[in-house]
């Protein structure tokens, strides 16, 4: 490395953010970037550890203690060669990604990790700032076209990954505008959108073709796309919500997480919204749902004027370290606290929720709730609740936002004319050797394939359906695995 001795040397500092009275005034990023010591000292913490356990720890087996050891030398031509050699979209990732890479990192066994994530976006940045973000596909094509269903990081992934060996790749969107859930799904506050329009650009001048408002099985049938083209990769993602059937649900006021966040996030980019209005200014909102979007909607919310914003979740509180059940350097199941969460929201815990309640005009006024007690296995995973008795209570709200995660992807449609064969979760049947349907020529990738996951794990699979996409097209590839950078096979 280039300093040996820089993590004794240096703490881990991450860049500035805004205050949140501040944030909150805006749906702009609100993080602000290294000074050039602060960076050079930042990647001089990554260690000769050996075995980089930060490899494994990332889905895309991104060449860490490398890139941090240009940075270092402050060779951006390099960093940016080997990050882009493992991750097509290190913009996307190096905001939004909950960082694997780092709970896998030595240095945090004793001490803080290497900020790895931040670092990563600032290569990117600056490779695009110096021009070494250019359009590489090749010239000489290789007469093949490929249709990728779906433009969200796994989609475009998988035609970016393609369009670099030669084929003719043409992405369809049922929406507007493509990105899927980078665009539509993730407040601007963390993904400026800007950021995914200067990549679509790049992967344009690659030749990329997007079809967009064209929904496969609506305007285009399964049986013309699998004749059209030579090859299928089917990543539309996991869009169908996990509902709340309790008494009152059918109550105005109660909205998937995904509904308000794309509404909010269109008007942001001053997009027309066709829907009823899901405004929160003044209202006391409950978020159910614990994880990344339900924070994402905490935020909004703040935004939007919210009189009160509460966030809860059925699960215990997690512990706010590692368990002996968390051995590094798996990833810790660890009490997160976000900028969201930051910037104001109460947060509660094993609650419970029994039933929404109406006022004397039928709207929704409060929810019934109750709290729970958790037995856990001898891993420390929870098997079931039980109710705590005496523990009912109302919360008072005009507003709820179900965010509690994804069951599958949508079966109608697309996957019903095509007659893929689906597992028992329903997801569309591809293994990971292959990533190939049950139909020789159509291939899965994404969240549609492995079930509700990261941007980053997403990005991972379209890279690798593509290899495969590339192999059973040409009888050999030239793509890398993640296993095996640029290796034949």
């Amino acid at each position: 490395m280039g300093k040996i001795t820089g993590f004794k040397e240096f703490a881990r500092e991450l860049p500035p953010k805004a205050a949140p009275q501040e944030r909150l005034t805006h749906s702009r990023e609100f993080v602000g970037t290294y000074s050039e010591p602060q960076l050079n000292q930042q990647a001089a913490r990554c260690m000769d550890c050996g075995i980089p356990f930060c490899h494994s720890g990332c889905p895309l087996g991104n060449i860490i203690p490398e890139f941090n050891d240009a940075v270092y030398q402050q060779d951006w031509e390099d960093a940016y060669r080997i990050l882009s050699s493992t991750n097509n979209f290190p913009e996307f990732t190096g905001r939004i990604c909950p960082a694997p890479c780092e709970s896998a990192c030595v240095l945090g066994i004793h001490n803080s990790p290497v900020a790895i994530e931040e670092i990563e976006k600032h290569i990117i940045e600056t490779a695009f700032a110096k021009g070494y973000v250019r359009p590489s596909a090749p010239l000489l094509k290789s007469g093949k076209s490929v249709a990728v269903v779906g433009s969200g990081p796994a989609g475009l992934a998988a035609a970016a990954q393609l369009a670099k060996a030669g084929h003719s790749v043409t992405v369809f969107e049922r929406h507007d505008r493509p990105g899927g859930l980078l665009r539509y799904g993730i407040p601007d506050f963390k993904l400026d959108k800007w950021v995914i329009d200067r990549r679509l650009q790049v992967m344009e001048d690659d030749g990329v073709v997007f079809r967009c408002n064209t929904e496969i099985g609506r305007d285009v049938s399964g049986a013309e796309l699998t004749s059209t083209f030579d090859a299928v990769v089917l990543a539309g993602g996991a869009s169908i919500p996990r509902d709340l059937n309790v008494p009152g649900r059918d109550l105005p006021g109660i909205h998937f997480a995904m509904d308000y966040l794309t509404q909010h996030n269109r008007r942001v980019s001053e997009l027309e919204v066709l829907e009823e209005p899901i405004l929160v200014h003044g209202q006391d909102v409950v978020v159910i749902g614990g994880g990344d979007t339900g924070s994402d909607c905490v935020g909004t919310a703040n935004r939007q004027g919210a009189a009160s914003v509460t966030q809860f979740e059925l699960l215990a509180q997690p512990p706010k370290q590692r368990t002996e059940h968390m051995p590094w350097p798996n990833y810790p199941m660890v009490l997160k606290v976000t900028s969201s969460h930051e910037e104001g929201c109460q947060r509660y815990w094993g609650v419970n929720t029994k039933a929404f309640l109406p006022n004397e005009q039928g709207n929704l006024r409060a929810l019934l709730v109750s709290e729970v007690t958790w037995e856990t296995d001898i891993m420390g995973r929870p098997m079931r609740f039980e109710e705590v008795p005496n523990s009912e209570r109302e919360i008072p709200c005009q507003r709820v936002l179900l965010a509690m995660g994804f069951t599958g992807p949508r079966t109608t449609g697309l996957l019903t004319e095509l007659g893929v064969e689906l597992d028992e979760r329903t997801n569309v049947r591809a293994t990971e050797k292959d990533y190939q349907t049950s139909l020789p020529n159509v291939f899965a990738a994404g969240d549609m394939r492995r079930g509700q996951s990261l941007v980053v794990w997403a990005i991972s699979e379209g890279r690798e359906a593509a290899r495969q996409v590339d192999k059973f097209l040409m009888g050999k590839t030239a793509l890398p695995s993640k296993n095996a950078v640029g290796m034949f096979s």
